[in-house]
C-alpha cells in the first residue's frame, strides 16, 4: 500500500467537486482546519492521517493502527480471498477500509502477522536496507545436523532470482526442529532453503518481527492492538 501524500487543495477540490480557486477562498475565510488549526497554504501537504474539516463537516479522520494478528494454519494472508478464511477477516469489530498486512505469511504457517492502515510504517518494517529481523520456529520432515547451520550462515544462490540470500542463523533445537532468523523476506525463502537438503518443513511458526513479539497470551486466531513501544521500535 502506498501513502497518500498530495496537495490540502486537490484534495478539498476532489472531495467537494468544487474548483482550486473555491478552496482557497475557503482557506482565505477560515472554513478549513487541518488537524485543528486553520489552513492557509494551499499546497500545504497532507496524507491519510490528516484530520481535515470543511465549514463544520469532516472530511477525513483516519488514525493510524497496528494490530498483531496469531495466525492460524489455512488462513490466508490476503485482504480478500474466495476459498480461503483472510487474516483480515479475523479481526472482528475491526473497521478493515485502508488495512493491509506488513509481511505475508504462506497458507500453513503460523504465527505473529502483522497488519496496520499505516503505510508509511509497514514501508519502513519491510525495507530490505533495514534488515529487520524476522524469527522462525521450523519442524522439518528429516533429521537436521551442523551441517545446516553452515549453509545458511553462507548464504545460498538461488538461479531464478539470480542472487544470493544473506547469511541466516539457524540454531538446531532438536534432531528435526530449528530456530532460523532471516534478514530479508524472498519467496518461500525457508522452504526453499531447506529444500536443498531435500528436507521439507512440516511446520513454519513466525515468533517475532523486530522487537515486535507474538503475544502467547493470542490463541490461534486471536488479535490485539500493538502497544506505543512496539509501534515506535519500527520507526
Amino acid at each position: 500500500m502506498v501513502s497518500k501524500r498530495g496537495r490540502l487543495d486537490q484534495f478539498i477540490a476532489g472531495t467537494l467537486q468544487i474548483s482550486k480557486k473555491a478552496v482557497r477562498g475557503l482557506l482565505i475565510t477560515h472554513k478549513v482546519l487541518v488537524d485543528g488549526q486553520f489552513a492557509k497554504s494551499p499546497d500545504l501537504q497532507i496524507d491519510e492521517f490528516t484530520h481535515i474539516e470543511c465549514n463544520g463537516v469532516v472530511l477525513r479522520q483516519y488514525q493510524p493502527c497496528y494490530f498483531m494478528l496469531n495466525k492460524p494454519d489455512g488462513v490466508v494472508s490476503a485482504t480478500v480471498d474466495d476459498k480461503h478464511t483472510t487474516a483480515l477477516s479475523l479481526l472482528h469489530g475491526v473497521e478493515h477500509d485502508m488495512l493491509h498486512i506488513a509481511g505475508r505469511l504462506d497458507l500453513h504457517s503460523t504465527g505473529l502477522l502483522l497488519i496496520t492502515n499505516d503505510a508509511k510504517w509497514s514501508a519502513a518494517l519491510m525495507a530490505p536496507e533495514h534488515k529487520v529481523a524476522k524469527h522462525y520456529l521450523v519442524t522439518l520432515a528429516n533429521p537436521i545436523d551442523q551441517e545446516y547451520v553452515e549453509a545458511f550462515a553462507n548464504g545460498m544462490y538461488f538461479e531464478y532470482e539470480n542472487m544470493t540470500t544473506l547469511a541466516a542463523q539457524l540454531t538446531l533445537l532438536s534432531s528435526h526442529q530449528a530456530s532460523v532468523v532471516l534478514r530479508e523476506g524472498k519467496y518461500h525463502q525457508i522452504k526453499r532453503m531447506f529444500g536443498r537438503f531435500r528436507n521439507p518443513v512440516v511446520a513454519l511458526h513466525r515468533e517475532s518481527i523486530g522487537d515486535i513479539y507474538l503475544d502467547n497470551q493470542l490463541k490461534p486466531g486471536e488479535f490485539r492492538s500493538l502497544t506505543k513501544a512496539e509501534v515506535d521500535s519500527i520507526i
